[in-house]
This record gives structure tokens, sequence and C-alpha cells, in this order.
């Protein structure tokens, strides 16, 4: 059961409800009884791919190929559910869906769309997305790799890092440097001049596969370009499209660190009552409902002008620097109130805490949005 102070559910229709059930479901049977073993091992549970593709989560929001062809607020909520399990979860499936299969989906050819949208969708394919590169991570221009074409092909060389499903990835969305200006190309990881390797010795989302992406002289067929994308714009839109989704998972791993908050502090005696009595415990926990049910409201409203096709890349910002801070909060709040237990895998809170100072931090940090905000509201760019 998740936090609903204001009945934000009334707003969602019977089937976007049962969606939601439905990943709720699998999170509790699936992930929860496991989630601490993968954490702890850093392994990504690479059999649940199948499931979350049988359950028609990958794609969720695109039409055909296999697609559901869901609204933004069903999405929102499949990724909402996923996060309360694990952010390791949603970003396998905000990947997949969000930076993968959209920039195929909206900039690719038919051709290459027939390719690869299929096998992803059901989850037989695995793509990854490289844009963040070693020296060059909220400044995407500055980045360094560069596709030179040679008659009917291009030659790739730099390095792609930080890149989630970067090792179990059978495509790779590059963007890199041509005469042109920056382009987006899909890489097949299996072609010569790829080379992957694994990010270890994390602390933050354990349970899912970053890596880095390395490509030398990977020479790749004109083909493979994406006819229609647009310089550093077409990037940005992806990720916009991730943005959106982290606004709403955020709000499943906050879901889950109060209700451990709440059920620890009502069964936790000392002094001979239990410490949800006490009055800081209830301040806390009241300051938990407050920024939960902002949150909600303020992702309720960003799906609304998704569907609408209403929706400004700051309003996106906005959402994700609140949301993901308000979580990571409420996280760290958590686990101060469970005290030496909240380290413990037992809890998720500690789990949680950690993967949200990862979130916070990728796809645009808390400190980037504000500066997206600021320049809404003012006018002026302060990037420089």
């Amino acid at each position: 059961m998740s936090l609903d102070f204001y009945n934000v559910a009334e707003f969602f229709t019977d089937e976007e409800k049962m969606i939601q059930k439905t990943v709720r479901d699998f999170i509790q049977k699936e992930v929860i009884p496991n989630i601490a073993t993968w954490y702890e091992k850093a392994e990504f549970p690479r059999h649940l791919i199948s499931k979350m593709a049988d359950l028609g989560l990958l794609g969720a929001n695109l039409e055909g190929y296999g697609c559901a062809g869901l609204g933004p607020t069903a999405y929102g909520l499949i990724l909402q559910e996923l996060e309360a399990g694990d952010s390791g979860l949603r970003s396998f499936v905000s990947v997949q869906g969000a930076l993968v299969m959209y920039p195929i989906y909206a900039f690719g050819s038919d051709a290459q769309k027939e390719k690869w949208l299929p096998g992803l969708q059901q989850g037989k394919k695995i793509g990854c997305f490289g844009l963040t590169e070693p020296t060059s991570g909220s400044n995407p221009g500055g980045m360094k790799t560069t596709a030179k074409k040679e008659g009917d092909h291009y030659i790739l060389n730099g390095s792609k890092y930080w890149i989630t499903n970067a090792t179990i990835a059978d495509v790779c969305v590059i963007w890199a440097k041509t005469e042109e200006g920056v382009r987006g190309f899909l890489v097949e990881t299996n072609r010569p001049g790829v080379k992957t390797e694994d990010i270890k010795q994390k602390f933050a989302l354990r349970a899912s596969c970053t890596g880095e992406v390395i490509l030398s002289d990977c020479k790749i067929p004109k083909e493979n370009i994406l006819p229609k994308t647009e310089g550093l714009k077409s990037a940005l839109m992806c990720l916009n499209q991730a943005r959106y989704g982290i606004s709403w998972g955020a709000i499943g791993a906050a879901q889950s660190c109060y209700q451990q908050a709440l059920e620890y502090t009502k069964d936790r005696e000392q002094f001979g009552k239990p410490l949800a009595s006490k009055q800081l415990i209830q301040d806390k926990l009241s300051w938990m409902v407050q920024e939960i049910t902002k949150a909600q409201l303020l992702a309720w409203r960003l799906a609304k002008l998704k569907e609408t096709g209403q929706m400004k890349h700051y309003q996106i910002s906005l959402a994700k620097k609140n949301n993901v801070w308000m979580a990571l909060e409420i996280a760290r709040m958590s686990r101060d109130m469970l005290g030496a237990n909240g380290t413990t895998y037992d809890y998720h809170v500690g789990r949680h805490m950690c993967n949200l100072e990862a979130v916070k931090t990728y796809e645009g940090t808390h400190d980037i949005h504000s500066l997206v905000v600021g320049e809404a509201v003012t006018g002026i760019s302060a990037y420089r």
C-alpha cells in the first residue's frame, strides 16, 4: 500500500489503476524478496527482463511494433512502482524505452524501426544510450567522440561513460560529432572496434549494469545513422522522455521509505512507548506526507501537460529536481529514524538512499535543472 493523502488516484482511470496494481504485484513477488541479495552482489537481475517485457513495460508509451501505446500517466505509474522496488529496475526500463526505443521511433528510418523495435520491446534485444563522456556530463556539447565519414561508412572514435546497460546491450545509441554537427548512430556492440566495460565498486545503483563504451576506429555503414536527428536537440529530446519518467519513479522510492519509517516507528518502543507517539517522529512523518503529496500532484499535472502536447523542458526540470530531492531527503530521514537498523539490508531505506544519490546526479544534476528553471523565469542563461 502506498501513501495517497490527497486521493490523487481519483484522477486515474480504471486501466491506469489496474496497470499500477499489476506492476506493484510484480515488484512485491519478484523483486522485494531478492533485491538485497542482488544489490549486495552488484548483480542486475537479467532474468526479469523477459517478465517485464511480457507485462508490456518496455517502450510502454510508444505506438506499434508490439508496444502498449499507454498514456503519460500509466507510463509514469509503471516507473513509480518499479522504483519502489529499486532504482536499478526503473533505470533499465527507462533507458530501454526512453533512451533507446524512443530515438529509434522518433528519429529512425522505417528499416531501423522494423529491425530493432520489436526485439527491444520483447526484451530479446537490449539497448544503451551513449551521450555522457568521461570529461563531459553537464555540457554534452563538449563531447569528444567523433564520427568521420569515409565513403559509405562512418568511423567512430571516442568513449562514453556512466552508461546504463553498457555491458549487456546489443545496440548503443551513440551521439558523436560529424562535419555536419552532432548526430545519432546505431552501433551494434558486437562490431569490431567496440569495447564495453563495467564500472565496479559503486555504492549506488548496485543492482544496475553501468559501464563504459569505448569506440576505436569502429566502422559502421551509413545506414546506421539516425536520419532525422538534428544535433544535440534530438539527444536532449530523448533525455526529456527519461527525466519525465524519473519524476514519477522517485515518488515510488520515497513512498517505500516513508512506509518503512511509519511501520518501524509504530512498532519500535523506546521509554515504554512507540516511537511514533513522539512529537519529533510525527513531525518527520508529517513532512514526508507533505512532500510526497506535492510530488504526486506535480507529476500528475506534468502528465496532463504531456498528454496535451503542452509540456515544456523546464517543467520537466522542475519535476525531476524537486521529486528526486524530495525522495532523497525522505530516504535520509527514514534511515535516521530507523537508527542502526536503517543501515542494513533487512530494511530498504539505506539502499534507496544510496540509489537516489545517483539519481539526483544523472539525467541532469539537481543544480543544472535549477539553472534550466532559472533561465525559464529570467530569460538569462547562467551556464557560462
